[in-house]
């Protein structure tokens, strides 16, 4: 795939997509990570996950849960979804389960991880001989239990080919960048951006027109009606409308996804003005305390002020 090329979209219902059973490790079984070794257990395969705090086998019925992370990755491959790139490094890196991994494993990172830290899992992982895929997923938990995530992958056409049938339980679409990891990274951090500041747009709108009484509700109508449809117009406008910010994706989670994209930015000599702006609204909410609120916490915060929506949360 040339740079400019668009993203392949792979189909999860493609008949090439022949699974056979598998015996996969998985760690990390937080909200997400749960949903998904789920859907890779329901869809026949021999499943042993880890997580660094204890979890009740009836949230994970079908997976095997193991006492230690480097029993997962004794498996054809792994799957992680863990918090940051501080939580892969301890886990996986200061414990050595590159270096007693099975051979020939993949590893698939699923988790929002910075651009510099995707180069450097392929490097170590090249170094000891396994498969590394880049492959960040969109959507929320929900979502992730249906098996209805978009899935960016990138890495060696041999490694993402091979992991390729695993994804189909995952998601409805699997996007294929290319063999460079860090692109799916990238990709995934600029969606999250611009979801972003999407929200704190529509929080600002919301500024200007109920200032002269026009409600909220009539507002969205007309922006999804005429300028503004689109997924994230469409579901993050109905929290500001009424207000209900019980986490999807946690604001300090956001927050974090701004931080690392504002990294990617500064690699290269840039300034992004606009991730500023949300980084500073999330950066306000965490602050707060809110973190644990969804993100689009950020908007009430823009409409009501910073101190009064954070007194009345």
């Amino acid at each position: 795939m040339r740079p400019d090329d668009p993203p392949a979209a792979c189909s999860s219902s493609d008949p090439n997509d022949r699974r056979r059973i598998m015996q996969i490790g998985f760690i990390g079984l937080g909200s997400m990570g749960s949903a998904m070794a789920l859907n890779l257990a329901r869809a026949g395969h021999d499943v042993r996950a880890w997580n660094r705090s204890k979890v009740a086998q009836e949230r994970v019925p079908r997976v095997t849960l193991v006492e230690h992370a480097a029993e997962a990755f004794g498996a054809d491959a792994v799957f992680t979804m863990l918090s940051d790139d501080a939580a892969i490094r301890e886990v996986i890196l200061d414990a050595g389960l590159l270096a007693s991994a099975r051979p020939g494993l993949i590893h698939v990172v699923t988790s929002t991880i910075s651009v510099a830290f995707a180069r450097e899992l392929e490097r170590l992982h090249a170094e000891a001989g396994l498969g590394y895929v880049s492959a960040p997923v969109l959507g929320r938990p929900s979502v992730a239990a249906s098996s209805q995530l978009n899935i960016l992958a990138a890495g060696k056409a041999d490694a993402v080919a091979a992991i390729h049938p695993l994804l189909a339980p995952l998601g409805k679409k699997v996007w294929t960048l290319g063999e460079n990891p860090a692109r799916a990274n990238a990709a995934k951090l600029a969606c999250n951006m611009m979801i972003a500041m999407a929200i704190e747009a529509m929080a600002e709108g919301v500024v200007l027109t109920e200032s002269v009484g026009l409600d909220r509700a009539d507002f969205f109508e007309l922006i999804l009606g005429t300028l503004f449809s689109g997924r994230a117009y469409e579901s993050y406008s109905v929290q500001i409308t009424e207000r209900v910010f019980e986490p999807g994706f946690k604001a300090r989670l956001a927050l974090k996804d701004m931080r690392l994209a504002t990294e990617a930015g500064r690699e290269i000599g840039r300034t992004l003005p606009m991730l500023d702006a949300v980084r500073e609204g999330l950066g306000k909410a965490v602050s707060a305390g809110l973190g644990d609120k969804d993100w689009s916490i950020m908007a009430d915060m823009t409409v009501r002020g910073s101190d009064s929506a954070a007194a009345s949360a």
